[in-house]
């Protein structure tokens, strides 16, 4: 039975932020898809849209329209910033027992320094949150749709009366649309941008490396595709969520630009007071067979450069759970991750949560690991601005939500795209060490192009 808004007494109705009030409110839905679910999102709220799977598949969020938008445009002190802000308006929620928690999703930046080369990054600020206004999740068999309402006004009870129209209207078109079209785009133009200046900034960073400026430095570069005609968000999601199982598929869009990937690599995970994270360093690709598949992997496990990298990260992260936990556990090994076109090398790390400590305390030790920044952290930061010449936007960085209650997950946004209309681009990037060769880094970074490339149309094979 739908509640009464103005009904609710006044004790309720006063919270920590006296002139604002949210509300939510949860119904139990029949089968949806959560794609069909994002795609109908378009004829209610076009262009405010997020979608999330995570990696065992055991729980998906959709969030359609945005009740509360939360950025951070400087990028100074941002993680506090969200986190503050965030806080302030779960002290204003009004919910009852069987509501689930309103959800904040969204993303950081890689780096707060934005390159200053021209960008395709224009919708996406240093940090980018939003509450939906309608927000689907599928956990455990059920699924359940919410609104999320907040409101300065006093008398909110036909506006919500609205949104319960729009909810419904929207889980009937999820129901009875047609399945979402499985065609791959058309592609029509493929560029490697700035080829040669990714080589030589390879060959400037192993140089510097070897001067002992730094340990280690990951460079990326990018590509750019154009498309025969536009290609839908949901479209998008559907090529590589079908294609990429085995990793978190997200989304996030804002306004003409929707930011995807499929990233095997989670960054924190807060449940009921236990921390998660991954240790994800080192990668080969695939064999064509099982023997050699086997091959390739035992090469990794042996290979000394690859094992370093890796423990640079296995180092950081278990410091940061080491400050932030009460107490963490880690392997002993990394033993390997394969997902559909890489392997990688994966050590998980689990904790008991502190007393004080939250996902966002998290997000902002853990970011950028060396996986994605380098060793030393400030330092390797310094020569990526200096030698790399790309504003990386989200690419590389946090992305996920977080919940009233402080559960949450962030995964790291690697083996991604920023697809806008009937152009996208793809971003790679690799550790470079002291004997890392230019070429050789190159190629690796192919490999880690396939999948978006894959999803979008493209192949390694012209």
């Amino acid at each position: 039975m739908n509640r009464k808004l103005t009904d609710l007494p006044s004790r309720e109705r006063t919270a920590a932020m006296p002139h604002v009030r949210f509300f939510t409110e949860t119904i139990e839905a029949g089968g949806i898809s959560p794609l069909s679910f994002f795609e109908a999102g378009a004829f209610i709220h076009d262009s405010h849209r997020f979608y999330w799977e995570n990696a065992s598949k055991t729980m998906t969020l959709v969030g359609i329209g945005h009740a509360l938008t939360l950025t951070d445009e400087t990028g100074t002190d941002r993680f506090d910033t969200i986190e503050s802000k965030w806080k302030h308006y779960c002290e204003a929620l009004i919910k009852e027992d069987k509501d689930m928690d309103p959800v904040l999703f969204g993303g950081f930046s890689f780096d707060e320094k934005r390159s200053s080369v021209p960008s395709e990054w224009e919708n996406f600020s240093n940090a980018l949150f939003a509450v939906p206004t309608f927000q689907l999740k599928i956990e455990n068999g059920k699924t359940l749709v919410a609104i999320n309402f907040i409101s300065e006004e006093s008398e909110t009870a036909l506006q919500f009366e609205a949104l319960r129209k729009q909810r419904d209207h929207l889980i009937h078109m999820a129901q009875v649309q047609e399945s979402i079209t499985i065609a791959k785009p058309a592609l029509t133009a493929m560029e490697e941008l700035r080829k040669e200046q990714y080589l030589k900034a390879v060959e400037q960073i192993t140089k510097k490396i070897q001067n002992g400026e730094a340990e280690k430095v990951v460079i990326a570069r990018k590509l750019a595709l154009q498309f025969e005609q536009p290609i839908s968000p949901a479209a998008a999601l559907h090529s590589v969520s079908n294609e990429q199982r085995d990793s978190y598929n997200f989304g996030l869009e804002n306004g003409t630009q929707f930011f995807f990937g499929a990233t095997p690599e989670r960054l924190i995970e807060i449940k009921d007071g236990q921390a998660f994270s991954a240790c994800v360093a080192g990668s080969i690709k695939r064999g064509s067979t099982a023997e050699q598949d086997k091959q390739f992997g035992d090469e990794l496990l042996d290979d000394k450069k690859n094992r370093e990298e890796h423990q640079y990260v296995v180092d950081m992260i278990t410091g940061v759970f080491d400050s932030l936990c009460a107490s963490y556990t880690t392997a002993t090994r990394p033993k390997l991750m394969k997902v559909r076109d890489i392997q990688h090398l994966h050590t998980p790390v689990q904790g008991q949560l502190g007393s004080e400590s939250s996902i966002f305390q998290f997000v902002k030790a853990l970011h950028p690991t060396p996986a994605l920044g380098g060793v030393p952290t400030t330092v390797a930061m310094e020569l990526i601005r200096q030698e790399e010449n790309l504003d990386r936007g989200y690419y590389a960085a946090p992305v996920g939500w977080t919940d009233a209650s402080g559960n949450g997950e962030f995964a790291v946004a690697i083996r991604s795209a920023l697809l806008e209309q009937d152009n996208a681009w793809l971003y790679a990037g690799g550790g470079i060490v002291a004997d890392s060769d230019p070429i050789q880094e190159y190629e690796e970074t192919w490999v880690k192009f396939r999948p978006m490339l894959r999803a979008l149309g493209g192949s390694l094979n012209g």
